[in-house]
């Protein structure tokens, strides 16, 4: 009887804590259809049984024929409860684009957190699990050419001038966009815009854009930019474009294009470009106000590599001089508490949050519990506020001039560090 006790205890207790233990998740966004070259979205969420004490740390991986990026969006924040336990998650979403068909796998990863549960702070890791996924086609096919996949694509162009009333010697400027919905910037391919006959043609480096509001919805965004001129008068065109894609919404190869350019370059004007001819009877300067001129020349140069040379002895000293005096006042306390009060004012919530962190070790406090157990009632309500408001889903607005002003109630010395060991020599 005690043993069949002990035995149902022991399986009771593993649940329980298990159940307050952090955890993580993977989860595939519209796995169905994928082909190559579209981008697929894995959330990973990491949960926690009370709320976190510093962010989750998502690290990038590889993953053979295929890019695996994490765009820059801000991360989601979750709430769940489980067996009557309340957890709190963030979430953050990764980026898979595919180059080739096939059966993918992404691996497991770690990732680290700090956090707090029943009044405990610390760190901790999880393994978010592998997760897999099909591209359409056949998975021998390593050679299949690798296509570009997006929604709602349009092609654009624009131009700097009139393309029809040139002049020898002008030059056109030529703008292409290239806009797309579900994809990154990153993943548009280049145009391939040809040349024109008669015309020198010059490309500047593209230009990338993500996140590009188009109404509800983000876009990204490739432009373009190519530069015409002409030596001589004439006619000529710019060829037209032509630019394969594939539809996701609509399951289908879509060409967009551009249509041929005509130009026309007439002869330069004449007037005010002619160059004026040097005339024999011009003054010429005497020999001996040329050799003035040089001499001057070369005192200047060697007074110039005089001052190179001193300073190379002087200045570094200087300097070290400077970087010493800077590094002092960056470390007094009068300007950390400046910095720290403009944080609170104007920075996000997360950096108010780690700036007010960094300060209580400052002061020698190992732990922000420990050093609000000295602060004043109104710092600890406006910490609490900003801590709730950041790793759960209540809270409301903590109070920015009300904190900024009365943070600074203990000014400790730097090299002091409060410990629980009593005095060496009582």
């Amino acid at each position: 009887m005690i043993r069949s006790l002990l035995f149902v205890v022991s399986l009771l207790v593993p649940s329980i804590t298990f159940g307050a233990d952090p955890f993580a998740r993977a989860t595939l966004e519209n796995s169905d259809g994928i082909v190559p070259g579209q981008q697929l979205l894995v959330d990973v969420d990491i949960y926690v049984p009370d709320f976190f004490t510093s962010p989750p740390q998502f690290p990038l991986f590889d993953l053979q024929n295929a890019l695996v990026t994490l765009p820059a969006e801000r991360s989601q924040n979750l709430t769940e409860t489980i067996d009557g336990v309340q957890y709190t998650g963030i979430r953050k979403t990764y980026a898979v684009v595919p180059q080739v068909s096939g059966n993918f796998t992404l691996p497991e990863f770690s990732v680290e957190f700090g956090y707090s549960s029943a009044g405990q702070q610390g760190k901790a890791s999880v393994i978010v699990p592998s997760v897999s996924f099909t591209v359409e086609g056949s998975a021998n096919d390593k050679q299949q050419q690798v296509t570009f996949a997006a929604t709602n694509l349009t092609l654009e162009q624009t131009f700097d001038r009139d393309a029809k009333s040139l002049k020898v010697g002008d030059a056109l400027i030529r703008t292409i966009t290239i806009t797309a919905q579900n994809t990154q910037a990153m993943m548009i391919p280049p145009l391939e815009v040809g040349t024109a006959s008669g015309l020198r043609q010059y490309e500047k480096s593209p230009a990338i854009e993500d996140g590009i509001e188009l109404g509800r919805d983000t876009a990204s965004r490739r432009t373009e930019t190519y530069e015409y001129t002409a030596d001589k008068e004439g006619s000529f065109v710019i060829p037209p474009i032509s630019y394969t894609w594939f539809d996701v919404a609509n399951r289908q190869t879509k060409t967009a294009s551009l249509p041929s350019i005509a130009i026309t370059v007439t002869a330069a004007s004449s007037s005010g470009t002619a160059i004026k001819p040097v005339l024999d009877g011009t003054p010429q300067q005497p020999p001996h106000i040329n050799r003035q001129k040089i001499a001057i020349a070369i005192a200047m140069v060697l007074a110039f590599a005089a001052f190179l040379w001193i300073g190379a002895k002087i200045f570094p000293a200087l300097k070290t001089r400077i970087d010493s005096a800077k590094e002092r006042r960056h470390a007094s306390y009068g300007y950390r508490l400046r910095q720290l009060r403009q944080t609170i004012k104007d920075g996000s919530e997360m950096e108010v949050y780690s700036a007010v962190l960094d300060w209580s070790r400052t002061l020698g406090y190992r732990t922000l519990m420990d050093w609000l157990r000295d602060a004043p009632e109104g710092v600890r309500s406006e910490i609490d506020t900003l801590s709730q408001k950041l790793f759960k889903p209540a809270g409301g607005t903590f109070d920015r001039k009300k904190l900024a002003a009365s943070i600074d109630f203990r000014k400790v010395d730097y090299f002091e560090r409060k410990t629980g060991l009593p005095p060496l020599n009582p």
